[in-house]
């Protein structure tokens, strides 16, 4: 009632101009009061000349002399006392949220101080006597505290002014003679004396990384320039850079091509002239051989003496050291040197982001045509595997990583800077750039399908981190009869076919991310055109389960 009449009272004391309590309130001839600011200001306006009341628009010839109405004046003023009054009873009346005074009949004030002795809380009126009363004055006040009955043994009912060092929890002093008889206890205060000092050595230790790291920050920030500037230079020289290499390579290709045929060549006709020597010792040895048999027969033994010197004696034979597979092993070692030095290059663009397999280089090299048939996305077909380190709680990963179900238990997952906190949501393991198709089908329920940055947040508001609701992610949401495409908290219609598998093909190079519905045909949901500044990550939010599966 009180403050119905409050407002009933400053509508009667308000300006009908400016809509406020009365300022140096004025009358006019006909009876009404205003501000003398707002009647002045009404009568200097575009109609200066014609003066009349803004209320009953009754018109004066002259323009009236305005006197300061003195027992409305001091009416206004007993009434902005009032109505601060009941705003500071307002302002220190207890709330839900805060702690009341446990003295205050009646209507509830804010408690400014508990009382660890009396363990009750006071209101700035009741607490007086804890300041003036000497017995008083040597209670304990805190902060307004909820938790006031915590201090209470609930075995004994008294206050917990021991530490029981041996179970490391506060206890009272009966519980000294009961179930901590013999262990190592101390006064709390004295424990917390203890831990304080390990608090402000902690505190010190935070405030010196916090300085190293404030330094460290600035220090990359001066790399984040630097960076940028060598980026950018880096760009205006790197298609010239690699129309060399493409030019060295095919000069090295030249080069190597001809040693091989020049190898090749001098191998050839040193296994020919081995295998003419060979073969006319071939021939030689036949003709020795029939001689022999000659001697062998003649029945003559001087003859055989005499001619058994010249027809016995050899010739010297062509060493088997002489053979030898050395041609084809320089061969096989060049083919292999070249396949290294290909292997080379491509660690090298893969070490510096590039990550393209063998069948990708051409793109390096010259623009190709987007995939159009699924023949033709099948050939970048990737099998996406769920990182468990980033896996809500709530989720269970299976199959090998593959496969992804929410639950209503939370799971025991170890602690992780990478895990989401707030959102049922889960990265995959891969970092996605160059070309890459995969697909996703859900085994019950719908969910999102999303690509991300893997600095999206893990925690927060969703906005911060669950998938389309941010600058960071791109996601396709699957619900119970459409979908819709989410970007940046924008959210965008997608007509086409339901369907509980789903396609995603990126190009990162070229900034094209796309969705389509598998259902025996590829159907195109959802095309988006832009430019990727960081390796992207698959992701899903899933309501039910959902498991990425290798298109085939």
């Amino acid at each position: 009632m009180a403050t119905a009449g409050a407002q009933l009272d400053s509508e009667k004391f308000s300006c009908s101009i400016c809509l406020d309590l009365l300022k140096d309130p004025v009358a006019v001839p006909c009876g009404h009061s205003y501000c003398s600011n707002c009647i002045n200001r009404h009568w200097d306006g575009p109609n200066e000349g014609s003066y009349s009341c803004p209320q009953c628009r009754k018109r004066f010839s002259r323009r009236p002399n305005l006197k300061k109405n003195i027992l409305l004046a001091e009416l206004v003023e007993d009434l902005k006392k009032t109505r601060l009054q009941a705003a500071a009873a307002d302002l220190c009346s207890a709330g839900p949220e805060d702690v009341s005074c446990d003295v205050c009949p009646g209507r509830k004030l804010k408690a400014i101080k508990s009382c660890r002795v009396c363990l009750a809380s006071y209101c700035e009126e009741h607490l007086q006597p804890h300041y003036q009363a000497a017995p008083l004055k040597k209670h304990q006040l805190v902060e307004p505290s909820r938790n006031l009955q915590d201090n209470i043994c609930s075995r004994h009912d008294e206050v917990m002014k021991i530490f029981c060092r041996t179970d490391q929890q506060c206890i009272c002093y009966l519980c000294t003679m009961d179930q901590h008889r013999g262990h190592e206890t101390v006064p709390a205060a004295a424990e917390r004396m203890e831990k304080q000092k390990e608090v402000e050595a902690s505190r010190l230790n935070i405030q010196q990384r916090i300085q190293q790291r404030e330094k460290e920050v600035e220090l990359l920030q001066q790399q984040v320039e630097a960076i940028n500037a060598s980026a950018d230079e880096a760009v205006e020289h790197s298609k010239e850079s690699f129309t060399q290499m493409i030019r060295l390579i095919q000069k090295r290709s030249g080069e190597v091509k001809q040693q091989l045929r020049s190898q090749q060549q001098t191998a050839v006709s040193g296994v020919k002239e081995l295998k003419e020597k060979l073969q006319q010792e071939t021939v030689q040895l036949k003709r020795k051989d029939v001689q022999l048999e000659q001697l062998s027969h003649t029945e003559d033994h001087q003859q055989f003496l005499h001619s058994y010197p010249s027809v016995s004696a050899l010739s010297e034979p062509t060493h088997s050291s002489s053979i030898h597979p050395a041609p084809l092993t320089y061969f096989k070692d060049v083919a292999t040197a070249v396949a290294e030095s290909r292997e080379t290059i491509q660690d090298i663009l893969r070490e510096t982001g590039t990550n393209v397999s063998p069948r990708d280089t051409g793109e390096l090299l010259l623009p190709q045509a987007q995939p159009e048939t699924r023949e033709d996305f099948l050939q970048y077909s990737l099998q996406i595997h769920l990182d468990p380190n980033t896996a809500h709680r709530k989720l269970v990963l299976t199959d090998r990583n593959r496969k992804v179900t929410l639950t209503s238990v939370e799971r025991s997952y170890s602690d992780h800077p990478e895990r989401f906190t707030t959102c049922r949501q889960v990265l995959s393991r891969e970092s996605l750039t160059g070309r890459r198709y995969w697909e996703v089908k859900w085994r019950r329920g719908g969910g999102v399908i999303a690509v991300t940055y893997k600095n999206i947040s893990r925690s927060g508001s969703n906005r911060e981190c669950i998938f389309g609701s941010n600058d960071k992610s791109w996601a396709l949401h699957s619900g119970l009869d459409r979908f819709t495409f989410h970007r940046n908290d924008t959210v965008t219609p997608v007509p086409g076919p339901l369907s509980s598998r789903v396609g995603v093909y990126l190009d990162h190079t070229a900034g094209i991310l796309s969705f389509y519905s598998v259902s025996g045909t590829m159907t195109l949901l959802h095309r988006v055109q832009t430019s990727f500044t960081q390796p992207l990550h698959a992701g899903v939010l899933v309501l039910g389960s959902a498991e990425f599966i290798k298109p085939q």
